[in-house]
């Protein structure tokens, strides 16, 4: 019978979402500003109008595989929400007008999967370095 995983802090769910959420407005971010777009662009929501597609479906995979269960799992969470967010992102980016290249298709899937993977690798090498104490 498989060990049941503990359930995570709030503390550690809310930190693990958010950490998710403001790696992809910094890819964003560091999207538009090599562009020379500049990060607000000309009508001030360049940053909203880039970030919004790959949010929304960060946060639709955060519900679709309630990875408040396991918010910093490498495989089942950061693997799940990097594909939710690359797929879903360049879906709503295509059906929004806002274009679909095949480069920065590629862009998109390696920096996003080295931050919203990255992060929790980081996480858990670090978990591993701290002594453990039993209660």
């Amino acid at each position: 019978m498989p060990t049941p995983h503990p359930t995570p802090a709030p503390r550690t769910i809310w930190l693990s979402l958010l950490a998710d959420v403001v790696l992809v407005i910094l890819f964003a971010a560091i999207g538009r500003a090599s562009h020379d777009e500049g990060i607000l662009g000309e009508n001030g929501l360049g940053l909203l109008q880039t970030s919004w597609p790959f949010v929304v479906s960060l946060l639709i995979g955060w519900a679709a595989m309630r990875l408040w269960r396991f918010p910093t799992a490498i495989l089942n969470a950061g693997i799940s929400v990097w594909l939710y967010t690359v797929i879903g992102g360049m879906l709503l980016r295509g059906v929004s007008g806002q274009g679909v290249q095949m480069a920065f298709a590629i862009v998109t899937a390696i920096v996003l999967g080295l931050f919203l993977v990255g992060w929790r690798i980081v996480v858990a090498l670090l978990a591993r370095r701290r002594p453990r104490t039993d209660p």
